[in-house]
């Protein structure tokens, strides 16, 4: 196998696949990037067994081939060398397909031997066989993770919460999480479409739960662009199409519980206050706080006094002005979970549904209801 290309080229590809790799792997190939070349265009593939990033792009190819080389490695080398210098790797042909070959990659005078690992070792997931194909802007999919992904819980026994809930219905896509003490739900517009298979299930609605991992991941290869994305949903995984950019995840198996139970009612009993002011306040008020992050908010006509203090008997006392004439109410908040939702809310105005002091409460946005966050009490 043998390419050339700009360094910047095969770095920024590279850089796309690049997450999945762990730095300590019980599988010594989960540590290398499955480099396969071919008909001028190169494929660089990386796997933990859970989540699979493939991404290709045009390069001038000599000789095609595939092999599999030190990922971590190859990045540091590549970040290591001149900017927009040339680049050339070359890969020695093993002697038979299951022997170890040697990479080589000039730049310049620069002179690089890898040892490869051979590309039939490389694990791969299985081909999602979609059962539903759900389509949607790069900045909309960004968002909907955005505003949900906070609530996800971490390490929970409860394995099915240790993920994000994709719900797909017709015209839209919604994103729920919860760690049991708080949830976040997120709807956008999209198109679903129903692929001719015989083995595609006939209905409009599914849900999966993608791990935490996965996640992450898929968040950090959104970007800032704004290009359209196909959600591929299988049986066991899901795929993500980012033009030249390949996602697959295995899914949790798992039954996720029945979130719908846990959002409130909007009553009528409800605050409505300025986000920054509100957030500022909580910052301020949560320095003094105590170890579980506990604030206690009483609710007068037109005010809000929010009040911590610690074992240490310091105290920290905030009013906010809002609009409110419920009466009197005194609940208590991990004010970590609030500040979260607070800052997942992009509008300047935020509504705060309460109904008494053990009850959760829910916020959301006064204009912008597609975002949802559901908080339980605490007891101070």
């Amino acid at each position: 196998m043998k390419l050339e290309t700009q360094r910047e080229n095969l770095l920024g590809l590279l850089q796309n696949v690049i997450g999945v790799v762990e730095r300590r792997q019980t599988l010594p190939i989960l540590s290398n990037v499955l480099v396969h070349a071919e008909a001028n265009q190169l494929t660089l593939t990386t796997t933990d067994l859970e989540v699979e990033i493939a991404a290709s792009a045009e390069f001038t190819v000599t000789e095609p081939g595939r092999t599999t080389l030190p990922a971590r490695k190859l990045l540091d080398i590549l970040r290591a060398l001149p900017a927009e210098s040339s680049v050339v790797l070359t890969v020695d042909a093993p002697a038979n397909d299951a022997a170890s070959g040697k990479a080589q990659l000039r730049a310049g005078r620069s002179r690089f031997a890898l040892a490869t690992l051979p590309a039939d070792d490389m694990p791969t997931l299985e081909e999602v066989s979609a059962e539903q194909v759900a389509h949607l802007s790069r900045r909309d999919l960004r968002h909907l993770i955005e505003r949900t992904h906070f609530a996800m819980a971490q390490q929970d026994v409860r394995y099915y919460l240790n993920g994000l809930l994709l719900e797909t219905h017709t015209e839209r896509l919604r994103a729920v999480a919860t760690d049991g003490h708080r949830l976040a739900l997120c709807d956008m517009p999209t198109r679903s479409d129903q692929p001719e298979s015989p083995d595609a299930q006939a209905t409009t609605e599914r849900q999966v739960i993608v791990p935490r991992k996965g996640v992450q991941e898929l968040m950090r290869l959104l970007g800032e662009e704004d290009s359209p994305v196909e959600l591929a949903f299988g049986a066991n995984h899901i795929q993500v199409k980012l033009g030249h950019i390949r996602f697959t995840s295995k899914l949790i198996d798992g039954r996720f519980p029945d979130y719908q139970r846990a959002i409130p009612q909007e009553g009528e009993q409800s605050l409505v206050a300025d986000r920054q002011s509100l957030r500022a306040a909580l910052a301020r008020v949560a320095i003094l706080a105590n170890e579980n992050r506990g604030v206690r908010l009483n609710l007068e006509d037109w005010l809000l006094r929010v009040q911590a203090n610690n074992p240490e008997q310091e105290e920290a006392i905030e009013e906010v002005e809002i609009n409110y004439d419920g009466g009197a109410l005194e609940i208590g908040f991990n004010v970590t979970y609030v500040l979260d939702a607070l800052n997942a809310i992009d509008d300047e105005l935020v509504q705060i549904f309460v109904r008494d002091g053990i009850s959760s409460c829910l916020i959301r946005a006064t204009e912008d209801t597609s975002s949802r966050y559901v908080i339980s009490p605490m007891r101070l």
